[in-house]
């Protein structure tokens, strides 16, 4: 590619094409940054942005980089946006609540990292209202939307993250997982989305370490596989600052590891396999599975009863203490001014006892030793992101039973200790984006992002809401990107 095939209204951002451009020095940082807030200006009030970085501060920090010579790290001079609930020095946190607005002092190692790394922050993202949601639709910001469609959400919490990327807005973004926030707007706007296991990235850079402590994690969303386990190899690993910051987190290999020729894998058995309606997701699925046949792939039918159990006790059960933990003091000084469906769910967090918060702590330990010989049969276990799109206009009729649909494929993953890699799945026949899940083991991101990338590029659908060609990464070498 060259400056003159680079659009600066539709050209991709991902790390290959740009790092391959400054290289070559027919763009620069400080370019990319001029087209960036052209691409913004030209989308109007889309309702990404809780905080924009001034246009003069930004290009001044690509100039700055410049001016220091292009440095080693994928990173450098890589835009980046970060979900509004991460705290970035001398800026406001909001947490998608107004009227809480403090500027943070401090930040944590992941966002060190990336400006270290000489990534370019282009500004904060908006968010359901403390990361409760998978829609998109609790903000006072205003509901972002699908970039493929106006009418139909983006998905959440991390809506933004999500959009700025799909968008071309941003190479990458920070985002966060507890329930699905880092996977279903993938899905929702034909990216990836990677949740690492809990503990390999540090959430001392998340506004008071997290809401969802014990299960919560930093998430990234990129344009391939291959973008998002570079970010990861720059911000995962050990944090000694952060009590839920596993020491293993520095040994945990993190390439995009080859598909064998010949694996297993496991699809939702029977009825646990639902779309809810929706003929054109549950089609988009069967041609995953047909596409991972020709793979290689031999399908599993995974008994999809302890996953489905897990995912309904996040919600439905005591788990949404944690948050009301978290958040009582918020909800005592702000409740009025909180989203009405946000502050009926963290009123329900005070009327469970410690014996229900530990009886569910003893029911996920046995479902987790009841799944675990499914991992010895297959490689990774595959499911749709989620079983079908809404309307914003759906959402806003039944917000909480439509809602709980989106996460039972995401709701358990956390909760059950797996990483997660969401990618795209092709474009409906309405046009509208579909997404796959590869799910593995704690600490298996290097396995789940291969068959992801492997699986992606076989979809042939091009990169965002701009369809751009997936770039011809070459290969990594196996282990080289192990930590410490």
């Amino acid at each position: 590619m060259t400056r003159e095939r680079w659009s600066r209204q539709t050209g991709s951002l991902d790390f290959l094409t740009l790092s391959e451009a400054y290289a070559q020095g027919w763009l620069t940082p400080s370019e990319v940054v001029e087209a960036i807030y052209e691409r913004i200006a030209a989308r109007g009030d889309d309702h990404v942005w809780t905080y924009l970085v001034p246009h003069d501060e930004a290009l001044a920090a690509a100039r700055k980089l410049e001016a220091g010579g292009s440095g080693s790290s994928p990173l450098w001079g890589i835009p980046f946006s970060i979900k509004d609930c991460n705290d970035v020095v001398g800026l406001p946190t909001t947490n998608g609540l107004k009227e809480s607005l403090y500027i943070a002092e401090t930040t944590g190692q992941v966002v060190t990292r990336l400006f270290e790394a000489g990534a370019l922050l282009i500004g904060k993202t908006n968010m359901d209202q403390f990361g409760i949601g998978l829609v998109g639709m609790r903000t006072p910001y205003g509901a972002c939307s699908s970039v493929f469609s106006d009418e139909h959400i983006s998905g959440g919490s991390s809506s933004g993250s999500a959009v700025s990327v799909a968008a071309g807005l941003a190479s990458f973004s920070i985002a966060n997982d507890a329930a699905g926030s880092g996977r279903v707007p993938a899905g929702f706007n034909n990216i990836v989305g990677i949740k690492p296991t809990p503990g390999l990235v540090s959430n001392a850079c998340v506004s008071g370490g997290g809401c969802v402590k014990t299960i919560e994690t930093v998430s990234v969303f990129a344009l391939t596989v291959e973008d998002g386990m570079a970010v990861m190899r720059g911000i995962a690993g050990y944090d000694r600052t952060y009590p839920f910051s596993k020491p293993e987190a520095d040994d945990v290999p993190l390439h995009v590891a080859p598909v064998p020729l010949r694996f297993r894998f496991g699809i939702p058995a029977g009825e646990a396999l639902r779309f809810f309606g929706d003929s054109e997701a549950e089609r988009q699925f069967a041609l995953a599975v047909e596409r991972l046949i020709a793979m290689g792939g031999e399908p599993v039918p995974v008994d999809f009863a302890p996953f489905e159990e897990t995912q309904r006790i996040l919600y439905d059960g005591p788990w949404i203490s944690e948050r009301a933990l978290s958040l009582d003091a918020v909800l005592a000084q702000y409740g009025d001014a909180i989203h009405p469906v946000t502050k009926r769910i963290l009123e329900s967090g005070g009327t469970y006892s410690a014996q229900d918060a530990f009886r569910a702590i003893h029911r996920i330990a046995e479902l987790k030793c009841a799944t675990r010989p499914v991992w010895d049969d297959i490689s990774v276990l595959v499911v749709p992101t989620t079983p079908t799109i809404y309307r914003k206009s759906d959402i806003l009729a039944d917000p909480i039973a439509l809602n709980a649909r989106l996460g039972i494929y995401t709701n358990f993953v956390n909760l059950m200790g797996l990483c997660g890699v969401a990618v795209p799945n092709g474009l409906r026949s309405d046009g509208l984006p579909s997404g796959i899940t590869f799910l593995a083991p704690g600490f298996a991101e290097a396995r789940a992002a291969g068959f992801a990338a492997a699986f992606h590029k076989k979809t042939a659908t091009g990169l965002g809401l701009h369809l751009n060609a997936y770039p011809d990464y070459p290969a990594e070498a196996d282990g080289a990107d192990r930590r410490g």
